[in-house]
């Protein structure tokens, strides 16, 4: 029985509906998977992926209220929902899962194992059945009470001995399941307080704790890429993975950068105090961006919100830093979200997934005319003419020497003050939208 007929038989096919009205919400108005735009298509583009923490493991609870999202591929024994999940969840391109969303931990860590591997027997089986694949796979290392001083970074180093042994397990899973990717995410990767922690020596375990990682996928021969996906705060007051910048320091410092890349979720780049596109940004710059978990935060409020992003804006700023970078395989776009607690209906994780694809095509064809136009990035490559020519591009060649700059300023006298046009550039900006 298809995942269709036994979990969503009133659930129409989505097709594409360029001239739906707004009250049509069953068709993707701007999704169209095979339309080209710049060489490529919009499913090469966008690679989207469910998540299965939130789409199918989700219930709607929260540190102040009970379950309200009552799914019915979670009933049964824990075995017995963890293989429905595993038929729900097939029907999109990618999928993404931690390993105990997957399947149930058990007493022991053999037990864990044989149930993951139970599973992903039927996912493995599923998987060539469809064609539908798994984008990255991420090990949970931060809900049990085992990890609540950390995994890599614990003080205890038979925290840490467990922590590797479920990340051995999970990258041979990721190898079994053909993953594209495979996510680092610290959840208590960090501190509360500076007074019972060893700083220096926590950055170090967790150094050496990737390069066993990146040793043992180099031995079992797993082709895919390791991010490391940066957030400020929750659980700990403070994680060691605060942005990108600091994850691309650490790596750089302890010679990992050649092993990783980022897996960027904005939710967490704006509890870090940044802008929504800022770490997207950051990281592309350094050849750094590998991923995006696709979500959005509220403003107003101080922690991770997970929400749908529904943001034209928002996608248009980030589809425009993966089209300058040529793509973002083998990463894509993972909806890292969830419906809130009260759209209990099952129709509404629908009507989500649909809303935020369109989202993020929108997005994606506001970046291609942007591009193609080259009235803004002309304007940015004006601003910066100086460095073209002269003693600009020796500065950038990396010859010039303060000298150098001495002389100039003594021959050409003042600089002359130039507008940065920003309220210039906001408005053109505005018209693609």
């Amino acid at each position: 029985m298809s995942a269709q007929e036994e979990f969503f038989k009133h659930i129409p096919k989505i097709s594409y509906k360029p001239s739906a009205g707004p009250a049509d919400l069953w068709c993707f108005k701007h999704y169209s998977a095979e339309e080209v735009l710049m060489g490529k298509s919009m499913e090469d583009w966008l690679r989207f992926s469910v998540c299965y923490w939130h789409s199918f493991c989700g219930t709607g609870a929260d540190t102040f209220g009970f379950p309200t999202l009552h799914r019915p591929w979670n009933e049964g024994t824990p075995m017995e929902a963890a293989k429905k999940r595993v038929r729900a969840a097939f029907g999109v391109k990618y999928y993404t899962f931690h390993d105990r969303d997957m399947a149930p931990e058990g007493s022991t860590l053999e037990e864990s194992n044989r149930n993951l591997d139970e599973v992903t027997d039927l996912a493995l089986q599923l998987q060539n059945q469809t064609g539908v694949n798994v984008l990255w796979v991420t090990c949970n290392l931060f809900t049990h009470p085992r990890y609540m001083n950390g995994a890599s970074t614990n003080p205890d180093c038979h925290v840490l001995a467990y922590a590797g042994a479920q990340v051995k397990k999970g990258l041979d899973v990721a190898k079994k399941l053909g993953a594209q990717n495979f996510v680092f995410w610290g959840g208590r990767e960090g501190f509360h307080s500076i007074l019972n922690t060893d700083v220096g020596a926590e950055l170090k375990h967790m150094a050496n704790f990737f390069k066993m990682a990146v040793k043992y996928k180099e031995k079992i021969g797993l082709n895919c890429q390791f991010l490391i996906e940066p957030k400020p705060k929750e659980p700990c007051k403070h994680q060691y993975d605060y942005d990108a910048m600091s994850v691309i320091a650490f790596l750089k410092h302890y010679g990992l950068e050649e092993h990783f890349k980022l897996n960027i979720e904005p939710n967490h780049t704006t509890l870090a105090g940044h802008s929504y596109e800022h770490d997207i940004v950051m990281a592309s710059s350094f050849g750094m961006l590998g991923s995006v978990d696709a979500n959005t935060g509220s403003a107003d409020l101080g922690w991770d919100t997970d929400q749908f992003p529904m943001d034209i804006r928002n996608t248009t700023l980030v589809m425009k830093t993966i089209i300058e970078q040529g793509g973002i395989q083998p990463g894509g776009l993972n909806f890292d979200a969830k419906v809130r607690r009260e759209s209990t209906n099952l129709e509404d994780l629908f009507i989500a997934h649909i809303g935020a694809m369109d989202a993020f095509a929108r997005g994606l064809k506001n970046a291609v005319c942007m591009i193609q136009d080259g009235l803004l990035p002309g304007m940015v490559k004006e601003r910066y003419t100086s460095y073209s020519h002269g003693l600009g591009h020796k500065v950038v060649l990396g010859s010039a020497t303060l000298e150098d700059l001495e002389a100039y300023v003594k021959e050409t006298g003042e600089p002359k003050i130039t507008s940065g046009k920003q309220e210039t550039f906001e408005s053109i900006f505005n018209r693609y939208l």
